[in-house]
């Protein structure tokens, strides 16, 4: 392939951000606008042009899909395979950086990478040793200050805790967890990153190698680091001035698991002799929708500024869909999706997004009822079940047998006999005497005061793991994990879990023995050649790295033919020609939190941008004058984000009632003398709402909610009096 080959799909914006000489440089990428092309291409442009060896490049994706598709896609433009070129996860590079340094990072060379459900596990057991109360002290919700405190890049003696009895106790959880992290060799996902940059900052000699050994960075959808991930960026690009970052504010949609839109936009202040290009024009939308997105997000304030646009044509008006309730709302979607699939397409190229994941169920109702075959997209991968991950966990404390949260997970697993208090007295001995689970178990048995039943079932336990280590001395990695399936129990234990569900957890294990026999590290970014002095990692621990590693990423497989259900936040980097954005009403989308804090309401118009521009050719936007959620009616007004679309750009498909694109959200006048929204007061009922009206003379009827409920009135018996 020659450079002509290269730089001939792209268009004038692209082509620029391609070419653009060594330096560092913000591409300013719109949804749509081809923002993978560009940073494939000009890896190639670099590798192809300017001499530089795939081995001096590194590129930062957010998940291993992407890394996958980019790698291939570099490969298909090159000719040539990549198998040195560190493509990746800002997690799978920092396990990578970790796995070759784990002696200056303070890590024993086979540390464990804990998924979300050890992490809670260990949170739970430190929160008892610090004698807390669960219901006063959640242990998710200290799992949540440790992340985001290391999502900071802060250790809890940075941490000034002023006093507060909130803050004491959540430094004093994260000071004993992180004590038992270092007593089991255990690392979490934000530990992955915070280990990492310490790497860099406790290491300059590291750290100089690494400047030395790539010249080039570059970064995918920048706008979602966070404070970490930037820092390390920034000290790894030092004073080379070779940091490309590709990104759009306009789609920062994670502030709340702690990105910072605060990176995208101060990045050309931070590199003040880097480039700015935007990629305006989209490949994926209709002018319409382009339109009606560029005017919802222009309410924003503090872009970097960016219009986009297309030479495709305006296509459909954006069609509004008005409905009494949350069921007809559903009713409608399915009735729509039917005549779309009746019209020759597939189910899989439309898509329902929604803000709340409670609002699926009526949803999958809907899609029953007229047998319609759907998925909710971004539900558990393949590693995340728990069968699997318990599968993982005994094959893990074969392999390491200090391995505590791999010991809590299967420990009982299946039920052994070991109950609450045999547990906890194994679990006080490894805290008072700094030891792991497995020892502390070992030392509980060798002081003989224990039951001759709680003997048995530790006894029986530690042996069950010494004989699985014994059968697979010497066995590959398939027959390693076939052993263990076998010899655990787990398959006799789902096969008393009658019916489908048990069955499918049997066929999924039977997939770990597939998955272990077509294991090859070279094509995960964890597979690490031993450089001189460097022990190599054994295949197994890459194996459960790789399985660690994709347990962490919440993304689904969209490749069967079903309608897909998802959140607006999982939506994010798909496209499809049928969209419906349903329950675009004030309190749920934007979200009433959103009212609360500085700076959410502007993440919920990203976020609604973002669902908007996954439309290819029709967008549907729905909401219910009543909404039950959580049990609770709701009456909510229009969403702000309807009316800060054109009104030339929606058809409305109801005309029950009319919108009027105004920033007080008042509905338009329906037949008689109320209209909808209208305060209006009773004699008995007191002060409510008209929701709702129907039928013309005496036989008008009016729905109004008042304070102890709604109800339907005779308006010609009514004698409701309007409240101004």
């Amino acid at each position: 392939m020659d450079v002509s080959d290269i730089l001939e799909p792209l268009n004038d914006a692209q082509r620029e951000a391609v070419t653009l000489p060594r330096q560092s440089a913000l591409v300013l990428a719109g949804a749509g606008s081809g923002k993978t092309r560009v940073l494939t291409h000009r890896i190639a442009w670099l590798i192809k042009t300017q001499g530089i060896s795939p081995f001096g490049l590194l590129a930062v994706t957010f998940t291993n899909k992407a890394a996958a598709e980019m790698r291939g896609r570099i490969e298909s433009l090159l000719e040539m395979p990549l198998s040195g070129m560190w493509v990746g996860t800002f997690h799978g590079i920092a396990h990578r950086l970790l796995r070759r340094h784990y002696g200056e990072a303070g890590l024993p060379q086979n540390f464990q990478i804990m998924d979300t459900d050890d992490q809670l596990r260990l949170v739970k057991r430190v929160t008892v040793g610090l004698d807390l109360d669960e219901k006063k002290w959640p242990p998710r919700q200290a799992v949540w200050f440790i992340n985001s405190q290391k999502d900071e890049g802060l250790r809890p003696k940075n941490i000034e805790d002023y006093d507060d009895l909130y803050l004491k106790t959540n430094l004093a959880i994260y000071e004993a967890y992180q004590e038992a992290c270092e007593r089991g060799g255990m690392v979490d996902f934000a530990e992955l990153l915070l280990r990492a940059h310490e790497l860099w900052l406790n290491h300059p000699g590291i750290l100089r190698h690494y400047q030395e050994r790539f010249s080039e960075l570059l970064v995918d959808e920048f706008q979602d680091t966070n404070a970490v991930q930037y820092a390390w960026l920034r000290v790894l690009a030092g004073e080379n001035d070779n940091l490309l970052v590709v990104g759009d504010d306009d789609q920062s949609i994670y502030g709340w698991r702690g990105a910072r839109i605060e990176n995208i936009q101060r990045f050309s202040e931070d590199f003040d002799n880097s480039r700015t290009i935007r990629l305006e024009q989209n490949y994926r939308s209709t002018g319409s929708i382009l339109k009606a997105a560029n005017h919802l997000i222009g309410n924003n304030e503090g872009r970097l500024g960016k219009e986009l646009w297309t030479d495709g044509g305006d296509g459909d008006l954006i069609n509004l869909y008005s409905s009494y309730n949350e069921i007809d709302e559903a009713r409608y979607i399915a009735e729509r999706i039917n005549r779309w699939v009746a019209d020759g397409n597939r189910h899989d190229e439309s898509a329902i997004l929604y803000r709340s994941n409670a609002q699926s169920r009526v949803l999958e109702e809907a899609m029953l009822r007229l047998q319609l075959p759907y998925r909710i997209y971004g539900g558990q991968r393949f590693f995340e079940r728990a069968e699997i991950r318990n599968a993982l966990g005994y094959v893990r404390l074969v392999n390491q047998r200090d391995a505590d949260a791999a010991f809590e997970r299967v420990v009982n697993v299946p039920p052994r006999g070991m109950g609450n208090r045999t547990l906890e007295e194994i679990r006080h001995i490894a805290r008072s005497e700094q030891l792991s689970l497995w020892r502390a178990a070992k030392s509980l048995l060798a002081v003989g005061t224990l039951t001759a039943r709680k003997k048995s079932s530790i006894s029986g336990f530690l042996s069950l793991i010494e004989d699985m280590d014994e059968l697979t001395q010497g066995v590959d990695l398939e027959q390693l994990v076939r052993t263990v399936i076998e010899r655990s129990g787990l398959i006799s234990y789902y096969e008393k879990e009658r019916g489908e569900r048990g069955q499918a957890r049997i066929e999924n294990l039977g997939e770990l023995v597939t998955a272990a026999r077509s294991f090859d590290p070279q094509e995960n970014l964890t597979f690490n050649p031993p450089t001189e002095n460097e022990e190599e990692l054994s295949l197994l621990d890459e194996f459960l790295s790789h399985a660690s590693l994709e347990a962490g990423e919440a993304q689904g497989d969209s490749s069967e033919d079903c309608v897909q259900l998802m959140t607006m936040h999982s939506a994010k980097g798909l496209e499809f020609p049928l969209v419906f954005l349903a329950g675009m009403e004030e309190g749920l989308f934007p979200h009433r939190m959103s009212l609360e804090e500085p700076g959410r309401l502007e993440e919920e118009r990203r976020l609604c941008y973002v669902g908007v521009t996954r439309a290819m050719r029709h967008l549907y936007l729905t909401h219910a004058e009543t909404r039950r959620l959580n049990g609770t009616d709701n009456y909510n007004r229009l969403s702000r984000f309807i009316t800060e679309i054109p009104e030339e750009l929606i058809q409305e498909v109801r005309l029950k009632n009319t919108v009027v694109h105004a920033p007080n959200f008042k509905l338009g006048k329906t037949e008689g003398e109320f209209s909808l929204g209208q305060r209006v007061h009773h004699a008995k009922f007191g002060e409510g709402v008209v929701l709702n009206y129907e039928g013309q003379g005496k036989q008008a009827r009016v729905h109004v909610n008042f304070s102890e409920g709604s109800k339907w009135l005779m308006v010609s018996f009514a004698n409701l009096q309007t409240v101004k």
